[in-house]
This record gives C-alpha cells, sequence and structure tokens, in this order.
C-alpha cells in the first residue's frame, strides 16, 4: 500500500511540474512575439484639423494659410489650368468653370455677405471675351454651402450598411463637391454627416399590388426580400388569410419595406 501511495504522489508530482512547464512556455512565446512600439512621440505623424479628412493619414506637414484664396489649386505659384478644364472658343470666359478660372476672395470677408472678386482665366482655358473679369461670391467656406449647391454621394456607407427605417435616425459620411459655379474659400470637396437615404428600385406600388392580389402566396414578402415570412405566408396559405390582411395594412401605410433597409422610390 505504502509503494503504491509513493507512486501516485510522484505521478501527481510529475504531472503539476508537466503543466507548470507548459505554462512557462506559453508565457515565453508570449513575450517573445509581442511587438512594441519604439517609435518616438515625435517623429510620428500628427493630425491637423484645418487639413481634409482623406489627407490627415499623409504625413506631417504645415498648412499655409493665405489671405486670399483660390478656386482653381491649392498651389497658388502655378496658374496653370486642369485637363478637365473646357476648351471652346464659342464659350465666354465669364461662363466657363470654377475650376478653370483664379478669384480672389478674402478670408477676412463677413461670414454671408456677398462680394464682388475679380477672377481670371487660367492658362490654357480657351474662351471668347474678357480674360479677366468680376464674379459675385459668398462669403463662406465650400462646407457651409447649402444643399442644393453641392452634390454628394448616396447617403449609404457600403461598409456599414444603414437602415432608412432605423429608430433613432442613423447618419453616414459622405463625399460631397461643390458645383462648379460657386465660389468658396477651402477645399471643394468635403466629408458631410447625413441621415440615411437610399434605395435599390424597389416600389412601394408594386409591393401593394402583389400584396393585393397574390399575397396570400407571399409574393410581396418575396417581393421585398423578406425570404422566410415569404416561406411562411406560403405554407401557411397567408395565415389563412389573417397574415395577408395585416401585410397589405402594413405595406400600405409603410411600416414594411425592403428586407436591406433601402426606400422605396
Amino acid at each position: 500500500m505504502k509503494m503504491l501511495r509513493k507512486k501516485k504522489i510522484k505521478m501527481h508530482f510529475m504531472f503539476i511540474t508537466f503543466i507548470c512547464l507548459v505554462n512557462l512556455r506559453c508565457t515565453l512565446q508570449d513575450v517573445t512575439s509581442s511587438v512594441v512600439d519604439t517609435t518616438p512621440m515625435s517623429s510620428r505623424p500628427t493630425m491637423n484639423s484645418t487639413t481634409p479628412l482623406d489627407h490627415q493619414v499623409k504625413n506631417n506637414s504645415t498648412l499655409q494659410n493665405s489671405n486670399t484664396t483660390t478656386a482653381t489649386s491649392t498651389n497658388s505659384n502655378t496658374n496653370a489650368a486642369p485637363l478637365t478644364c473646357q476648351k471652346n472658343a464659342n464659350v465666354n470666359c465669364e461662363d466657363v468653370n470654377v475650376d478653370c478660372v483664379q478669384c480672389q476672395l478674402n478670408r477676412s470677408c463677413v461670414y454671408g455677405r456677398t462680394y464682388n472678386v475679380n477672377c481670371t482665366v487660367l492658362d490654357g482655358v480657351i474662351c471668347k471675351g474678357s480674360r479677366d473679369f468680376t464674379k459675385e461670391a459668398v462669403c463662406r467656406y465650400c462646407y457651409q454651402t447649402p444643399n442644393w449647391l453641392h452634390e454628394c454621394t448616396p447617403a449609404k456607407n457600403d461598409i456599414e450598411p444603414c437602415r432608412v427605417a432605423s429608430s433613432p435616425l442613423e447618419y453616414v459620411i459622405v463625399n460631397c463637391t461643390v458645383n462648379d459655379d460657386v465660389i468658396c474659400l477651402g477645399h471643394r470637396q468635403f466629408h458631410k454627416r447625413v441621415p440615411c437615404n437610399w434605395t435599390r428600385g424597389k416600389k412601394w406600388s408594386l409591393a401593394l399590388i402583389l400584396s393585393i392580389t397574390v399575397g396570400g402566396f407571399g409574393a410581396d414578402r418575396f417581393y421585398l426580400g423578406h425570404w422566410q415570412q415569404g416561406l411562411g405566408k406560403l405554407f401557411t396559405f397567408g395565415g389563412i388569410g389573417v397574415w395577408t390582411l395585416v401585410d397589405v395594412i402594413l405595406i400600405a401605410v409603410g411600416y414594411t419595406g425592403p428586407a436591406d433597409g433601402s426606400h422605396y422610390i
């Protein structure tokens, strides 16, 4: 009995020793595999609130502010026109896109006031009439223009899909560009936070017609992308008519919409 007890104690001790060695090995592997960032803080790039969001991840640089801004280029030392500028000799110089002219708008202007600014057509742009003219401009930054003066990408984020009928209302970040004929301060392209508002082409009228006519077979639910509810209606014959009637009411009032969270058209 003593020999058996000694063997059990010895085996137990060996088992505990084995577990400790395994834990020690795992700990050493974790320590050696961890990577520590030794880069000094002074050499790391910093965020500048005056730069656009799409440029903040680039190398740190100093932003030079001037008293005037141009609607054509961020480099005031060049007067060359972009390749996208029109070259039509039948168009008046005053009617060319703002991207193709250089207008001087003072940054110290009073917000909301209208000023007459001097503009010059850039080199390489072909137009008729005087290349120097005066245009009216409202003192504001490009991101402060009203909605009808800039165009934005559809208010749907493909990386983080949003639902238009969510509560509370979801918001997404979209890219916006000021219209060609608008003179403003700052960058002509900017980011904007707008409510989720997008569609995939589902028609409310068609969904309602399907619900009234063949809703008992789940056609309305299949059309809107609710496949599980569509199969349920199909195998229960529209819930013996009750489910069909309820869906007609829900679709008619707009409560039931596309399954992907989009708007009707």
